[in-house]
């Protein structure tokens, strides 16, 4: 009988004969292999959990742990770039397992893989590192939140006008606008807040899906890596990626959120609205205008939020038309881009912080423009009915008359008179009105109009109300962000103790 070469095998299968095509390793293995790095203190964790829990169970023997044990510790120590990379063997755990049989042979190296399958610890990787990056991603939220609220208060004063539909609405206040923004950055952590409770199960032991005949302890390792419990069903543990689209459905919203914020901040920094100034440390410019001043981190922002957005249109189109159960266009392809997506995230905060810490409200020119442009018209309405105890209909109906009368005449707000109004009253009612001056033109102050608006409006004691709200929201969330941090910290720290202790 003639005995293949061994170099013609596969490296990972007896089952399998050939070695693999080179396209599937260039195309696939390798390209995954690329993440190794990211993956190695995970992937090192969960088989440090692992042997110790088999030990406890007597599933391997005591001799063979303790040199498990002092393998695991020293290729923690050595790091990822220890190991050799081959995308023949797949997979980062295939490539793992064949190092620490190269330190301790495969008959003690092969038992680290009794009782688990790579579909249970990929499913584990997938949870630890997501929760990390919820992490991550709630101290970053929670650092643009400060920022905001702190630059509401230094600017609760400064009135611009509000805008609906694009056009000129009512007056408020930039500090307004960005308490406003605080608050809804709060609901954008809230929901990743949310989702970290569903990603924090743990898969482990579940196996390839149908669970394992050996008495292992999946508690135990479930603590051993910092989670409060596991996922109970095998199947549902292996065949599930819900919590990370979870996840990333919650940054499609985030990222619209910052976009809409990265929005405005566009039109007021152009030339035509000036509304804002920007340092030149945060502008781009042109090759060939010398006067442009571009903004660069607010194009990027809009931009990014459309790959956001668009990976998860991506990943469900994925996920749709796989089998309940392990697959790798299910588990492997469908979530691919997550992790970038949650870097890209990541970098998107900061940058937005960046965008709300120098930009620099111009008072004079956002005052003129809410005394100018109609914004008070509604105020205007207001005081009639308030005056003359006309209905809002009606007062409505005489305000419009007016600022077609202004604009027909080439009057900005602050020219309109009571004679224009009183003219208004006899064309709509036939009638004048008990209304003075003065009560036309307090009406059409926006900073009189500002000030009257107080139950969580552009009033500055209506501003500072939300942001005493949200100021203490955000140290609540961020007391239960560093609580989740020390979780996984507490776990780590017991976890590298008892594999000393195991080791010797």
């Amino acid at each position: 009988m003639m005995i293949e070469s061994e170099a013609h095998r596969s490296k990972v299968s007896r089952r399998l004969q050939d070695e693999t095509a080179q396209e599937i390793c260039d195309f696939i293995y390798l390209p995954r292999l690329a993440d190794f790095a990211r993956g190695f203190p995970y992937l090192t964790a969960i088989n440090q959990a692992h042997i110790l829990m088999l030990d406890a169970q007597a599933l391997i023997p005591s001799d063979a742990a303790k040199t498990l044990a002092e393998a695991l510790l020293q290729m923690e120590e050595n790091g990822p770039s220890a190991i050799a990379l081959d995308p023949q063997r797949e997979d980062a755990y295939f490539n793992y397992e064949a190092h620490l049989i190269g330190k301790v042979g495969l008959d003690i190296g092969g038992r680290a893989h009794t009782a688990r399958s790579r579909n249970d610890i990929l499913a584990t990787m997938d949870r630890m590192r997501c929760r990390d990056l919820v992490i991550a991603l709630l101290d970053a939220l929670a650092e643009l939140r400060q920022t905001a609220a702190e630059q509401a208060a230094r600017y609760v004063d400064v009135v611009m006008p509000g805008y609906t539909h694009l056009q000129p609405a009512q007056p408020m206040t930039y500090g307004f606008y960005l308490a406003g923004v605080a608050e809804a950055l709060e609901r954008d952590a809230e929901r990743l807040a949310g989702a970290y409770g569903r990603v924090d199960r743990c898969p482990l032991g579940a196996g390839a899906f149908a669970g394992t005949p050996y008495g292992i302890d999946r508690s135990e390792t479930a603590r051993l890596l910092g989670f409060p419990a596991v996922v109970d069903s095998t199947l549902d543990a292996v065949a599930s990626r819900d919590f990370i689209f979870e996840v990333l459905g919650s940054l499609s919203i985030l990222a619209a959120t910052w976009s809409r914020i990265a929005q405005d901040y566009f039109l007021w920094s152009t030339d035509e609205f000036r509304f804002i100034e920007f340092p030149d440390s945060v502008a781009g410019t042109s090759s060939i205008m010398p006067q442009k001043k571009n903004p660069i981190v607010l194009e990027f922002l809009k931009g990014k939020a459309g790959h956001i957005i668009g990976h998860y249109a991506g990943a469900v189109s994925i996920l749709r038309a796989t089998n309940f159960t392990h697959s790798g266009d299910a588990n492997r392809e469908s979530i691919s881009f997550f992790w970038g997506a949650a870097d890209d995230c990541l970098t998107s905060l900061k940058l937005l912080r960046l965008i709300i810490r120098t930009a620099s409200p111009r008072r004079e020119v956002m005052l003129k423009r809410a005394r100018e442009n109609f914004s008070s018209a509604t105020d205007l309405a207001d005081a009639i009915v308030m005056k003359s105890g006309l209905s809002f209909r009606q007062a409505h109906h005489i305000v419009g008359a007016v600022v077609r009368d202004a604009l027909d005449h080439d009057l900005t707000a602050d020219r309109i008179s009571l004679d224009m109004v009183q003219r208004a009253c006899r064309d709509q009612m036939g009638r004048e009105i008990a209304l003075s001056e003065e009560d036309v033109h307090a009406s059409l102050d926006p900073r009189i109009s500002v000030a009257s608006r107080r139950d969580g409006g552009p009033a500055e004691e209506g501003v500072r109300m939300v942001l005493g709200k949200v100021q203490a929201k955000l140290d609540a969330d961020r007391q239960d962000n560093r609580r989740r941090r020390e979780v996984i910290d507490a776990a780590c720290r017991d976890r590298r103790r008892l594999m000393e202790e195991l080791a010797g």
